[in-house]
C-alpha cells in the first residue's frame, strides 16, 4: 500500500515539476536571454556551466547553471582559488540564484525536480555516512530544505540533516512551502555564503 500511495505521489511531483518549471521558463525568458548575453559579453563563450552531478540513488547527470566564473591559472597551470575566478556578475547572479536558471532544463528532462536536496559533486559520494547519503533516494533539487533553513551558512552536517528530513518528509504541500520561502530567502539574500568564503567550502568527511 505504501508503495502504491508513494508512486501516485511521484507523478504527481513530476507533473508539478513540468508544469511549474516551463511556466517558470516561459516567465524567465527575457532574463535568460539577457543573463546569457552579458556573460557572453563579459566571459566570452561557454555561457552556461556544465558539471556531471550525482542524481536520484546517485546515477550521474550533466547540470546546467550559468556560467560564473572565469577559467583563469596560475603559472602552472592550476585554476586559482574560486574566490579569484567569481566575477562581479557571477556575484550578482550567485546572490539571486539567477545562476541556477537553466537547470529548469534539468527539471524538464527529469534529472531533477524543483524541490529536493542538492545535486553536489561526484567526489563526494564515498564520503558519505549511510545516513547522509539518504539523500539521494530521491532527485535532487534546485532548492530544498536546506536552502531554506541556512543555505550556504550552515555547516555540511546541518546541511545533510535537513536534507534526510525532507527525504522523511516529502510532499507537495511541502515542496509549495519550500518554493515559496526559497523566493523569500532570494529577496532578503540571507546565507548566501559561509562567512570569509566566496563559495561553499569543500565537503572532507
Amino acid at each position: 500500500m505504501r508503495g502504491v500511495v508513494f508512486m501516485r505521489y511521484t507523478v504527481k511531483k513530476r507533473i508539478f515539476d513540468i508544469f511549474f518549471s516551463m511556466s517558470a521558463l516561459i516567465i524567465f525568458a527575457p532574463v535568460i536571454l539577457l543573463v546569457a548575453l552579458l556573460i557572453g559579453i563579459s566571459m566570452g563563450s561557454p555561457v552556461f556551466f556544465r558539471q556531471v552531478r550525482p542524481g536520484q540513488f546517485g546515477v550521474p547527470f550533466r547540470i546546467y547553471k550559468f556560467r560564473t566564473m572565469t577559467d583563469e591559472r596560475d603559472e602552472t597551470g592550476v585554476l586559482l582559488p574560486d574566490g579569484e575566478r567569481l566575477t562581479l556578475l557571477g556575484r550578482v547572479l550567485r546572490a539571486t540564484s539567477l545562476d541556477e536558471v537553466p537547470a529548469l532544463f534539468n527539471v524538464l528532462q527529469g534529472e531533477m525536480s524543483l524541490v529536493g536536496p542538492r545535486p553536489l559533486l561526484m567526489r563526494y559520494l564515498d564520503r558519505y555516512t549511510a545516513e547522509q547519503a539518504r539523500r539521494h533516494e530521491v532527485k535532487p533539487g534546485i532548492t530544498g530544505w536546506a536552502q531554506i533553513n541556512g543555505r550556504n551558512a550552515i555547516t555540511w552536517d546541518e546541511k545533510f540533516r535537513h536534507d534526510v528530513w525532507y527525504v522523511d518528509h516529502w510532499s507537495l504541500l511541502l515542496d509549495v512551502k519550500i518554493i515559496v520561502l526559497t523566493i523569500w530567502k532570494v529577496i532578503s539574500r540571507e546565507g548566501i555564503n559561509q562567512p570569509g568564503q566566496a563559495t561553499m567550502e569543500e565537503f572532507k568527511a
